[in-house]
């Protein structure tokens, strides 16, 4: 049996047709834990969100209606919203 070897590129694309290909287990021996962040989304950062239950369920309900994730529907909010500050400023 042939040892494969973890291919060392950033390309997503080569990523995504190496691992369609093979599989998992057949790497274990050279996979290792990862603590941090591996791909980071330039020009965007994590904003943690307290939210109540019933909000909880009214955004999912919601964003379910309309198609949407309930991360994609807050961001869509906050940028109306933004939006409209922006053009109050002018």
């Amino acid at each position: 049996m042939k040892a494969f070897k973890l291919p060392e590129t950033d390309s997503i694309e080569e990523l995504a047709g190496f691992w369609d290909t093979h599989d998992l287990t057949d790497f274990e021996d050279q996979l290792e834990a990862v603590t941090e962040p591996v791909f980071e989304r330039k020009g965007e950062r994590v904003m943690l969100l307290h939210l109540g239950v019933k909000e909880v369920q009214a955004v999912e309900e919601i964003a379910r209606s309309r198609g949407l994730g309930p991360a994609e529907l807050l961001r869509e909010w906050v940028g109306e919203k933004l939006g409209a500050l922006r053009a109050g400023d002018r």
